[in-house]
């Protein structure tokens, strides 16, 4: 008798995803805040906020009353219906319940989203920079991913105009992301508009990932779905109720394809939990004081924030005007942002984003979050103010 080592044969796409670089300066943080050492957390994309009271205490009264079992697979009816009366009140767009589907979070949704889309060799359009996750779940399904690179002047956004000029016959669907992460740039409503005309001439949805919707500081916000009804919207409630750890999102989509969307989450997800369901009813149904408060707070420390890393030689030529996100040139100081970030991290104990996660189109940037108190972003401002006057100023 002998044995033989066994050995995990894993597949080349496996190997080849690339790691997403905010996570690992985050645990990279970790490891040092593990050591005793103080780190200012600027790099994640998470509210500092806890969820509101009536939100949890909603769950804690459906595991009590035995909600705890499988539900519908679409997600139960009363959130699919207050889902759909919150696009209503904000977009005033005519929606059912049916064209709603309850996930595990966005993540899973945008998955289910290009399982249902693409075949080997489809192409997705979309923006350079874009959210770090986007071209990892085209490239896994088999599609290829079509970089538009875009300017900071317009806040990275997609214009519709340069998007015709990447049009293909294997084109099948156009990326979008408003309040956009990195950016945080709001797109216009002639930018969507002009989107929507592309989407319907060609008979291409357009994929909108509405994730930061309602953390707005300036101006209007807008749905995909005010001018066309070829899309897919991505949405959840982790970042405007501070429920990231719940993971629960949603997708609403085109009527013919609702159920194809629905078995591919029957066999892959099954179902969203059950109790956080009825938590995400008590979100959009209950009390909205604390996201009018929490949107109060951020805006506050956005202008802090801006004004800080202005005033230290980081270029911002696009102010954001959402999500929680400031992206600022620091070319000045370096053009590996990689590396840039790790010194930061390493010598000043702040942690921030390297902008190479999110494309080339954001090399030499570096991602801030303000979703921390303003106590810690101004020590964070303050620790990098000094490092970047020691190393490039002295």
């Amino acid at each position: 008798m002998f044995s033989k080592k066994s050995e995990c044969i894993l597949s080349k796409k496996s190997e080849d995803i690339p790691p997403f670089y905010v996570m690992e300066v985050l645990e990279s943080a970790q490891a040092l805040e593990a050591e005793g050492r103080n780190i200012i957390h600027l790099e994640i994309g998470e509210p500092d906020f806890p969820t509101a009271p009536h939100i949890c205490e909603a769950a804690c009264t459906a595991i009590t009353h035995g909600s705890t079992k499988y539900t519908h697979s679409q997600g139960i009816l009363p959130l699919r219906e207050a889902i759909v009366e919150s696009y209503r009140k904000k977009f005033g767009v005519d929606l059912s319940p049916e064209q709603v589907i309850v996930t595990s979070g966005t993540s899973p949704g945008l998955l289910m989203v290009f399982m249902a889309l693409l075949e080997r060799r489809d192409e997705v359009i979309m923006s350079n920079p874009y959210y770090a996750c986007y071209p990892n779940f085209v490239k896994y399904l088999g599609g290829t991913p079509v970089y538009v690179y875009t300017s900071e002047t317009n806040g990275f956004a997609l214009d519709p105009e340069t998007v015709r000029q990447y049009l293909s016959p294997y084109t099948k669907a156009i990326l979008i992301n408003s309040p956009s992460n990195p950016s945080g740039h709001v797109m216009s409503s002639e930018s969507l508009q002009g989107l929507a005309e592309i989407a319907d001439e060609r008979g291409i949805p357009i994929v909108s990932d509405e994730i930061y919707q309602g953390l707005i500081y300036s101006g209007e916000e807008h749905s995909i779905l005010e001018y066309t009804d070829n899309a897919f919207v991505l949405n959840g409630f982790s970042k405007l109720y501070a429920m990231t750890g719940w993971r629960l999102g949603y997708i609403i989509c085109p009527r013919e394809c609702i159920r194809a969307l629905q078995k591919i989450h029957q066999n892959f997800f099954i179902c969203a939990n059950s109790f956080v369901q009825e938590a995400g009813v008590a979100a959009l149904k209950g009390p909205q004081d604390h996201v009018a408060e929490m949107v109060q707070t951020y805006n506050v420390r956005r202008q802090y924030m801006l004004k800080r890393l202005i005033g230290m030689g980081l270029d911002v030529r696009s102010e954001p005007m959402g999500a929680f996100y400031v992206l600022a040139d620091a070319r000045k100081f370096s053009n590996d942002s990689l590396e840039l970030s790790r010194r930061i991290l390493n010598e000043a104990g702040v942690a921030v984003t390297p902008g190479i996660d999110f494309g080339n189109g954001a090399e030499g940037y570096l991602r801030f979050s303000y979703a921390n108190s303003l106590e810690n972003i101004k020590e964070g401002m303050d620790r990098l103010e000094a490092f970047l006057e020691k190393e490039f100023e002295g």
